[in-house]
């Protein structure tokens, strides 16, 4: 499984603009392409950082799609207020305790992995992170995604709500410093957002 982020700096004052033109115009649009699984999107209000991401079942199928949506993300970045940032990534893992519901949100960490140890990050995490990922407050889902041509990874953890990832926000940064520590990795960036759109339809990956 396959995945493709588009990052862009909206204005706070366009975000619920670019919510709706994600929802009302470039899922169905994007449904009709071969081998698409979903789409989420995240959003900082505060910040205007946005992220979208495309789930596609071949590497192939996220190639093609990637062309075809090209007009999309100029109009979304129009509507945005930014300029899109693509990212290609692998699917590595992914864990749903139960699914999200209106309210949810979710704590994103970028990863600079060893180099060329990208098989055993994907371990590392599904052995020994997600099952520490499991035990914080209002923990919903998580989720591991890798590009082994540059050694990045981004880790994904929904939240019931914002209370509660506010609440474990401490434990959830000692347990990155201790995991990230045993599997030689660098945290290059943290972020915390609304999950304004939850549409990823991909089954359970661990």
């Amino acid at each position: 499984m396959y995945a493709r982020s588009t990052t862009i700096d909206a204005k706070p004052e366009s975000i619920d603009a670019g919510i709706a033109y994600v929802r009302d115009e470039v899922m169905p649009a994007l449904a009709q392409m071969d081998g698409y699984v979903g789409l989420s999107l995240l959003v900082d209000r505060e910040s205007g950082h946005c992220i979208a991401t495309s789930a596609w079942e071949t590497e192939e199928a996220l190639r093609i799609s990637t062309e075809k949506a090209a007009p999309l993300r100029e109009r979304a970045a129009e509507i945005f207020g930014g300029t899109p940032t693509i990212d290609s990534w692998e699917l590595a893992v992914l864990h749903r305790d139960h699914p999200s519901s209106e309210g949810a949100c979710v704590r994103a960490t970028w990863l600079k992995l060893p180099p060329d140890q990208a098989d055993r990050a994907v371990e590392f995490y599904r052995t020994s992170v997600l099952p520490s990922l499991e035990n914080l407050e209002g923990f919903s889902s998580a989720s591991l995604l890798v590009n082994r041509s540059s050694g990045r990874g981004v880790s994904s953890t929904t939240f019931d709500s914002r209370d509660a990832m506010e609440r474990n926000r401490e434990h959830a940064r000692e347990l990155r410093n201790a995991r990230t520590r045993e599997l030689g990795a660098d945290v290059i960036d943290v972020g915390e957002f609304e999950l304004a759109i939850a549409h990823l339809r991909v089954p359970e990956m661990v």
